[in-house]
């Protein structure tokens, strides 16, 4: 085994303070979800899809309404009142946190 180079104190003072020179660490890594862009203006289309659509789903809730028709929780809760007073949909339960409906015409 060949004898170690003798190296200078400033050099070893040089080699140790470029040794912490290293980048920070990167907490978050992981994807995130993009901010869903919810309708909260009812406009005529919407209005019209609203009416022609939910009619015929089975189970009516207002996160149903958020994830089929992209629009905003108060902007659903809007538009089952509405429904309901339009006789389109019937309630099956109505808690102060969920309300449940189905159509109408279900049995």
């Amino acid at each position: 085994m060949p004898p170690k180079q003798q190296i200078s104190k400033a050099a070893k003072a040089a080699a140790a303070m470029a040794g912490g020179k290293k980048s920070k660490k990167k907490w978050s890594k992981k994807s995130h979800k993009d901010k869903a862009a919810h309708a909260v203006i009812l406009d005529q289309e919407k209005l019209d899809r609203i009416l022609k659509e939910v009619p015929t789903y089975r189970y009516i809730s207002v996160s149903v309404m958020v994830d089929r028709l992209k629009l905003g929780g108060s902007l659903a809760r809007v538009a089952l009142r509405d429904l309901e007073k339009r006789g389109i949909i019937k309630p099956v339960s109505k808690h102060s946190t969920q309300q449940i409906y189905t159509r109408a015409a279900a049995e």
